[in-house]
């Protein structure tokens, strides 16, 4: 092929060239040889080997030939060894080109678009509506947001009441208009302090494309506001709007606790307005995770950082290049936090010593002004984790479960903001003249898919002629979320989640027709669902506790002491089940005996998952991707699965761990034989594996994965 596109570079190899709006570089014939090698093999691992031995056939060179190609091309793509977005280095494995290839027709379109506007970017979201921490740009949107209407020309008229200490207060909201209409996920929209601009993150799954974008409201006018390919997170203005903060992140070129390295970075605005930026990088963390970062009056930053698991509040100094701790949970943990500068106010939400959920106001300087337990009504959840921001009303924070907004009160007391929205919204911020709110709004259309393992095994082609050949088949379409399927012990049934009928279900599937199990309340959340051995009932996480629901949709709920985050597996017989719970806001790995509901922590910190075999084994993977076997004396690392693992779950079956690595190959390795196999290759859109049976296994594609900022208009 002599011209093609990755992402939004042009390649022309007749004049060996890479193009990206309008700028044009003129690279060496053997550096765009390397790169259309890769491209011709999209996803693939190629190793140094193939690579020297195709693109310099017949000649006699070193590695560090091939090297400087990959270091060029890096470097003319915006590229570059930490971030490692376009072309990725395979540790003594070699190279793959991590982003979609299309021809120069399937690009037409794009050469004119690109003419009349600024490039189409991508975002990066920390606020995940539920888990509210940094994501990287390659992982899944979590959030099950049903069908998006994206003409959101519904104009409304809606009113709410809530409480203040004082007296009663009335906002209606009377219009919600889109900000932002594309078909990429914008998300972590905030004000400038004149109110004149919106800022947001955009980031393309398609284009492999990620940076911060402002927007002129008046104008509708956007600009690209960063110039290198990141992990952005959530970002803040300094008070006098010259400046942004936010957070990035890389893979850490040494791992030692974790595989991703996160920096405080600043921009400044009125440059990055002429031309994009590269950040600057204020502070780096490589053994703890910071997010959030808010400007405070003084130029100092506050942001959120994780210690030993829990989440503290501190203040850097841009000016001294130090931070200090500014506020911690008394024995526990933040969930979340912002920053009312015209007061001079800090709330927080979080968990003390006693496990239960406060709401605190803290002056700049970390005293302690007010401190409340946050007093849950009927229609919402017991174990919600909000994430306030400040209100028009200076006493109130609002905040939203989804379909719903809430407000809060400083002394801890909810109040329901009712809005007529087909989907839910997150992350309301309030414009700084009051008048006006910025939320996000999503569509996520995800699907179950099966397949045969024998299948798999035998499909030797590469993974566009395996789809046409029906290795993999979609369980029941639709057009939001479905997902988490999971099979019937000694039964025909798939048990699966489903957002289809508005909001997230128990749905059952003999394979030919399908039926709704459930009936949740408005905006509740499923994390975790197994059947009994004896497939009669199955076991869900579902608003942090767990219930029981039988195949008539009878349920049953348990009361437990602290609230349950993830769900991984359940031995019926025993009563035992295997869990994420939140202690004192610390997230522990621990077996719940639902007979006696008491906790026993297995690992006193968190997996990123985990799972039990039929006799009560423990395998976990930590931060690194690493697979540890827990054992009562010492966890024992299962070095035979280096590098096997991913973003992607695993599941323990018959004694065997199943599971999807970066090269995207599904794998076995059997605990009693302690023996390592291949299965085969699994679709590029594959966002976890979730079930296997001794001959099929399901598994979850993402179809699209859209966000747009929206605006509330609230009525004088």
């Amino acid at each position: 092929m002599q011209h093609y596109w990755i992402g939004d570079f042009f390649i022309d190899l007749s004049r060996n060239q890479i193009t990206q709006h309008n700028t044009t570089q003129i690279l060496a014939p053997k550096a765009l040889a390397v790169l259309t090698y890769l491209a011709q093999r999209q996803g693939d691992v190629i190793s140094q080997d193939e690579l020297l031995d195709n693109v310099w056939a017949g000649t006699v060179v070193s590695p560090n030939t091939l090297q400087r190609s990959i270091a060029q091309l890096r470097k003319a793509l915006g590229d570059d060894g930490k971030t490692q977005v376009l072309i990725k280095t395979h540790a003594k494995k070699g190279y793959s080109l991590e982003c979609e290839v299309r021809r120069e027709k399937a690009a037409t379109k794009r050469v004119t678009d690109s003419s009349t506007e600024h490039a189409t970017t991508a975002s990066i979201t920390q606020h995940d509506a539920e888990v509210h921490q940094p994501v990287a740009m390659s992982a899944k949107a979590p959030v099950k947001w049903g069908s998006l209407v994206i003409t959101l020309c519904v104009m409304f008229m809606v009113g709410f009441h809530y409480f203040s200490t004082s007296n009663s207060v009335r906002i209606s909201v009377s219009q919600i208009r889109a900000l932002t209409a594309t078909d990429y996920k914008e998300s972590t929209g905030i004000y400038s302090p004149d109110g004149k601009f919106i800022v947001f993150s955009r980031y393309s799954d398609e284009l492999c494309i990620n940076h911060i974008w402002a927007k002129n409201i008046e104008t509708q006018e956007e600009f690209q506001l960063t110039k290198n390919l990141r992990a952005y997170g959530p970002h803040s203005f300094s008070t006098d709007g010259s400046k942004l903060a936010f957070i990035t992140q890389d893979e850490c070129d040494k791992p030692i606790t974790q595989k991703m390295c996160y920096q405080l970075a600043s921009l400044d605005l009125t440059q990055a307005l002429n031309a994009p930026q590269s950040p600057t990088v204020l502070m780096e963390c490589k053994n703890s995770e910071i997010r959030k970062p808010i400007w405070l009056n003084n130029n100092d930053i506050a942001l959120l950082q994780k210690h030993t698991d829990a989440w503290k509040l501190i203040r850097y100094s841009v000016a001294q290049d130090e931070s200090a701790l500014l506020y911690e949970m008394p024995g526990g943990s933040i969930s979340d936090y912002d920053v009312a500068t015209n007061s001079n106010k800090i709330s927080l939400t979080g968990f003390h010593n006693d496990g239960q959920y406060y709401i605190e106001m803290l002056s700049l300087q970390g005293e302690v002004l007010s401190s409340h337990r946050i007093e849950y009504p009927e229609n919402i959840a017991k174990h919600t984790l909000i994430y306030p921001n400040f209100s028009p009303q200076e006493d109130q924070l609002i905040f939203s479960t989804g379909r719903r907004l809430f407000t809060v009160t400083q002394q801890g007391k909810i109040s329901e903001v009712s809005l007529p929205l087909d989907q839910p919204i997150a992350a309301p911020v309030v414009h700084p003249q009051g008048e006006r709110m910025l939320a996000i709004k999503g569509y996520f259309d995800s699907d179950v898919i099966i397949a045969t393992l024998d299948d798999i095994t035998n499909s030797t082609a590469a993974q566009e002629q395996s789809d046409k050949q029906g290795v993999y088949r979609v369980l029941h379409r639709s057009s939001v979320a479905d997902d988490s399927a999971t099979f019937q012990p000694s039964g025909e049934l798939i048990a699966y989640e489903s957002a289809r009928s508005g909001d997230p279900q128990v749905w059952l599937t003999d394979g030919r027709k399908t039926r709704q199990l459930s009936n949740f309340a408005m905006d509740s959340m499923m994390a975790g669902m197994v059947w009994s051995r004896q497939g009669d009932r199955l076991l869900v996480n579902l608003n942090r506790s767990l219930t029981l629901i039988n195949l008539e949709g009878e349920v049953t709920s348990f009361v437990l002491d602290h609230p349950v985050e993830r769900l991984f597996q359940w031995h019926s017989d025993t009563n035992m089940a295997l869990a994420h719970v939140r202690i004192a806001g610390i997230v522990k790995l621990v077996q719940i005996n639902l007979n006696l509901a008491s906790t026993q922590v297995i690992l006193d910190t968190q997996a990123t998952w985990a799972d039990s075999s039929d006799d009560g084994q423990v395998v976990y993977k930590d931060k690194m991707n690493r697979f540890w076997l827990s054992s009562a004396l010492e966890d024992r690392y299962l070095e035979a699965l280096q590098n096997q693992g991913s973003d992607k779950n695993f599941v323990v079956r018959n004694n065997h761990i199943y599971g999807i690595n970066d090269a995207l190959q599904l794998w076995s390795y059997d605990l009693d034989s302690e023996e390592f196999t291949v299965i085969g290759k699994v679709p590029s859109n594959v966002s976890n594996l979730t079930d296997v049976n001794a001959s099929q296994v399901l598994m979850d594609i993402t179809l699209v994965s859209r966000k747009a900022v929206v605006e509330l208009i609230l009525d004088d």
